[in-house]
């Protein structure tokens, strides 16, 4: 492709924050990045929503915009920080006199509305877990989920509500409490959000808070057994400042967009704590992805740095350049990635169509935030999840026959990738499962579960997770490089790769395609694509058969799920689709 390295001044608009990546790793403590937060009044403690709104509200920034809501019907609402602030207060109030406290578990199932992100920081001030849930998902997820955090208060829409929980009560016998936005009145069991938090007191002090208080719930979901319940703390927050300076650039005169669902991890962390805890304006769009409008949104609201997935740039690449031209983009300083690789023909056409490379972005559920990243500060390479953090030590480690783990120092190797344990934001557990917490460490390294390569410049690769790598002749093979290989064809919008069992190479790699409009699936574009992959990977690696589908099976936050494209080529059975994008 010709794009081994973008330079770092390339596309630069502005001094990034952090100017030397060398230095900052140099000079950065995680003591000095507490010391930089605000922490609670008179040595109370630590608290998330503290940092992210009261601390701007009582200062010069109160009447700086916090949140600028953009209605899929046309509304638009802003809230400043003293705003957001007084009404993240009412809902604190709100859960008190309900008789909820530290520790008990509020969860929400909405979309992304202004009631969702008063809930989220009222929950945190009154020292509650705050869980989101993904609006679109079906009931038994969201009774799975919901019993395992043990939720006492449920903030939903009366539409949600009657469509998926309403039947779930009987087997919720926890669940204390519903508030529903929006409606007029109630059903019974439930009451209306806008009537209690309108008659809550405004005036609220949030209690001592300990760092190691627990604070949000995020459930994962593992190739089997039920959803996994990683838990954060309030001390989290650290990352989550840290992280928008080094990897994000962002700082308070930034207006920021993060195009994730608060019901991931990616939407709670980066599209409401980070960005606020910075004291930027965070844009929330209530509706879905719509190519015009978003460049419309990027446009208008003159967004300054964009967080979005690689699936949204896929689908945005799509269409082409033509469209992206209407529209002046020329507020953009920083487009990063995150939710699987991006692949390098995606970071180039950032640079080429909206002037902006996408920067690549690195991290889990259970890290809690960003971990490695392709920094402002240092040259981009197309296809690489980057380097670590300041604060975050990362490396490849082998898994030895007596159960320990060595790190392979040599660049190139592959082997799993892994961080050293103990920063801040690093989950504290999975809730009540200790056991299968326990199991992703190992000699003080926590594992990720990917296996990566280190090249010399230090830049992590990613090749797959451990079971989706494919072993063919001896060779051990990564499904993303051979789908990167795949997407370079012009024909191509997605890929997902496979291996197919063999009996004489063990496995042999299979892929399935899903086309761009306006091309045809037929044996010719198939010789063609399975030549140009044998012609960039060589006849080891590429894949031996093709297969064209419509549409490829992707979690709802957009990752290609292999192991259903495994298992119904290999007619197994497909396990837990709670996750998939049409299963609601």
């Amino acid at each position: 492709m010709g794009w081994d390295r973008i330079s770092k001044s390339g596309s630069a608009r502005r001094r990034p924050r952090m100017p030397s990546y060398e230095a900052a790793r140099r000079q950065f403590s995680w003591a000095e990045a507490r010391a930089a937060l605000d922490g609670l009044p008179e040595g109370r403690g630590l608290n998330i929503a503290h940092e992210a709104v009261d601390r701007h509200a009582k200062g010069p920034a109160g009447g700086r915009a916090a949140l600028r809501w953009l209605g899929k019907d046309g509304t638009r609402r802003e809230l400043s920080y003293a705003a957001l602030a007084g009404l993240s207060d009412r809902f604190a109030n709100l859960l008190r006199d309900l008789g909820i406290g530290k520790g008990d578990t509020v969860f929400s199932l909405l979309g992304r509305v202004p009631a969702l992100y008063v809930a989220v920081l009222g929950a945190l001030k009154n020292r509650s877990v705050f869980c989101p849930l993904f609006s679109a998902f079906g009931p038994e997820p969201i009774q799975s989920r919901m019993a395992i955090g043990a939720a006492k208060v449920l903030v939903t829409t009366p539409q949600l509500y009657a469509r998926k929980v309403r039947a779930l009560r009987a087997d919720l016998p926890q669940l204390e409490q519903v508030l529903l936005v929006g409606g007029a009145e109630p059903e019974p069991g439930c009451q209306s959000f806008e009537r209690r938090l309108e008659v809550a007191s405004e005036d609220f002090v949030i209690p001592p808070t300990d760092p190691e208080d627990a604070a949000l719930l995020h459930f994962t979901s593992g190739t089997t057994g039920r959803p996994k319940g990683a838990l954060h703390v309030h001390e989290a927050a650290v990352v989550h400042a840290a992280s928008a300076r080094f990897a994000l650039d962002l700082g308070p005169e930034d207006v920021y967009w993060c195009t994730a669902d608060p019901g991931w991890v990616t939407g709670t962390s980066y599209g409401i704590v980070a960005p606020l805890v910075v004291g930027a304006t965070l844009v929330v769009d209530e509706a879905e992805f719509e190519p015009e409008r978003w460049y419309r949104i990027l446009q208008d609201e003159k967004v300054r740095v964009w967080y979005t997935a690689p699936t949204a740039i896929r689908m945005l690449m799509k269409l082409g350049p033509d469209l992206p031209r209407r529209f002046d983009l020329s507020a953009l300083r920083l487009a990063a990635s995150v939710g699987e690789p991006l692949n390098p023909e995606a970071v180039v056409w950032g640079l080429k169509v909206l002037g902006q490379p996408f920067h690549d972005t690195w991290w889990q559920t259970e890290t809690g935030g960003i971990m490695l990243a392709n920094f402002a500060a240092t040259d981009i390479k197309p296809g690489s999840m980057g380097r670590p953090l300041p604060g975050i030590e990362a490396a490849i480690l082998r898994h030895r026959e007596d159960g320990g783990v060595e790190v392979i120092g040599e660049a190139g190797r592959e082997g799993e990738l892994a961080l050293k344990a103990g920063w801040p934001s690093m989950f504290r557990g999975y809730l009540n499962e200790e056991a299968r917490y326990r199991k992703c460490f190992a000699d003080g390294w926590y594992l990720s579960g990917d296996l990566a390569r280190r090249d010399s410049d230090g830049y992590f690769w990613f090749l797959g997770r451990a079971d989706d790598m494919i072993k063919s002749a001896g060779h051990l093979i990564g499904p993303f490089e051979v789908e990167s290989a795949l997407m370079e064809h012009p024909a191509v919008a997605e890929a997902g790769v496979i291996g197919k069992p063999d009996p004489v190479a063990m496995e042999t790699v299979k892929a399935f395609v899903a086309l761009k409009p306006g091309f045809r699936p037929d044996d010719a574009l198939r010789r063609e694509i399975l030549g140009l992959a044998r012609e960039r990977l060589g006849p080891a690696v590429a894949p031996r058969e093709i297969d064209f589908l419509d549409d490829l099976p992707k979690t709802r936050s957009g990752k290609i799920m292999r192991r259903l494209l495994k298992a119904r080529e290999l007619g197994l059975t497909e396990g837990d689709t709670s996750t998939l994008e049409s299963s609601s």
